[in-house]
């Protein structure tokens, strides 16, 4: 029998997957090419040397090692100060796959990056944003762990909206910076919400499954 975790995860994973392949769609048939151009020129146009650093600085923490890194460091506190072993394998899991998928997606898809305005270079193909993918797969992950640690609503609130803001923010400096199209970090985020909620379900499946027979 399917546990309730599992179903629920598992549609959520459905709606957000059915949503970025809506996006691949889009983006596949230029459809998506005046909605990019439009976000670029406008984030682009407030371009200053200040906002320009924080882009870079954004952009460096989003970065696949800076993101492997800061996961070791929550996985290493979780077992400090929580001792949960499993919630260590589902950081793990996030981490390493999302990073994996991303490759996938962006191999099949073959997108070109923009050549509206390009700050800074960057190799590789364009959609979907490895960048997006990654805040969003590590600030997703870290607001589920921390959130049942979490009492006051306060800190709760506090918690959602920095995660919020650290992956809207890293989004945003790939478009700045005139590495990505918005469908790219758009299609990033949907990409990784639709792994994150599977593979949430099978982490609470599994913790399910484990207290079950441990009784």
């Amino acid at each position: 029998m399917i546990s309730w975790h599992w179903s629920r995860g598992f549609k959520l994973f459905l709606l957000f997957a059915v949503i970025f392949g809506l996006i691949a769609v889009l983006v596949a048939y230029n459809y998506t090419a005046a909605f990019d151009e439009r976000i670029i020129h406008l984030v682009q146009s407030a371009e200053s040397p200040a906002l320009t650093s924080a882009a870079k600085t954004l952009s460096l923490v989003g970065s696949s090692k800076i993101v492997i890194g800061l996961s070791l460091v929550i996985m290493a506190a979780l077992f400090l100060f929580f001792k949960h072993r499993l919630e260590l394998l589902l950081f793990l899991w996030v981490g390493v796959t999302s990073n994996m998928l991303n490759t996938v997606l962006k191999d099949s898809i073959h997108r070109e990056r923009p050549n509206i305005h390009r700050i800074i270079e960057e190799p590789g193909f364009s959609f979907p944003s490895g960048h997006s993918m990654a805040a969003f797969s590590v600030y997703g992950a870290l607001t589920f762990l921390l959130w049942r640690h979490l009492h006051s609503s306060a800190a709760r609130v506090l918690l959602v909206a920095a995660c919020f803001l650290m992956t809207a923010a890293i989004g945003w400096s790939r478009i700045y910076l005139g590495v990505h199209f918005p469908s790219d970090v758009i299609g990033g985020y949907a990409a990784s919400c639709a792994w994150l909620m599977l593979s949430i379900a099978w982490f609470e499946s599994l913790r399910a499954f484990l207290k079950k027979h441990k009784k």
